[in-house]
């Protein structure tokens, strides 16, 4: 059997990617997201029975089972996105950061505060509002007693795809932090000149609650793109020559090149 390593409750969870990620070391004990695809999605990919499809905002301390060391919310980042309207932590999407966390403090008034909190979100997170977005979710988390953090992952370590994301792990400030998870400053790759240039510009109250969290740098990733291709896939009908050369010919001349 598996050991359980712990158990977690998954917010805007969408098809389950946090669930994969997390893999059988971890038990799921609540997921939850408004859309209804997204929500049949997840129930098709994981089950039915720990999905409850609701607004974060309906969402109360009674339909959250047990007591979940870890809560994941990965909230909407329309609003904090390069592309966005710029709304940040304000925006209708974005915004639902401040119902989650809400929940999270009706849990900690009935001793269920979860012992980690991971927020992620795009990398705009950190200079939304000149900065003063991120800067709220810190002193959100320190007012709510945890101590916190933050990684950029890109997918390119991984994949050959370059994605990267923000992740802001936090940790309830009465759980011991093992010394090999983190560090005296920040360090490559995880900690880029953006994430830096954040940290910075918080103020000192709020940096000495930061933790520099300290992760092993994966093996060098050896499979391009070229080599995932299939020449011949048999689980995909491809587009005929004609269908093909319509699509190209909407192209632009750059986006053709």
């Amino acid at each position: 059997m598996t050991p359980v390593l712990g158990t977690y409750y998954e917010f805007f969870s969408g098809a389950g990617m946090v669930r994969a990620g997390l893999g059988s070391n971890w038990r799921c004990l609540f997921a939850n997201d408004f859309d209804r695809k997204k929500a049949a999605t997840y129930r098709r990919n994981w089950g039915s029975e720990q999905m409850y499809c609701r607004d974060v905002r309906e969402v109360t301390t009674e339909v959250l089972p047990d007591e979940a060391d870890l809560a994941w919310a990965s909230f909407p980042c329309q609003d904090l996105s390069l592309a966005g309207a710029g709304a940040g932590l304000k925006g209708e999407r974005s915004g639902t950061f401040w119902p989650f966390w809400d929940l999270m403090m009706a849990l900690g008034q009935e001793g269920r505060a979860p012992a980690l909190i991971v927020l992620e979100n795009v990398c705009g997170t950190l200079t939304s509002h000149g900065g003063k977005d991120f800067a709220a979710i810190c002193q959100t988390l320190q007012n709510g007693r945890y101590r916190y953090g933050a990684v950029i992952v890109n997918a390119t370590l991984f994949v050959p795809q370059s994605r990267p994301r923000l992740f802001v792990v936090a940790v309830r400030d009465d759980v011991v932090i093992p010394e090999t998870l983190t560090g005296h400053g920040p360090s490559n790759p995880f900690h880029p000149r953006t994430l830096r240039r954040a940290y910075s510009k918080l103020p000192n109250i709020l940096q000495e609650n930061w933790i520099w969290w300290n992760i092993n740098e994966p093996p060098r990733r050896t499979v391009g793109f070229t080599e995932l291709v299939e020449e011949e896939p048999t689980s995909v009908v491809w587009h005929s020559a004609t269908e093909t050369q319509k699509l190209l010919s909407m192209m632009s001349s750059l986006n053709l090149k």
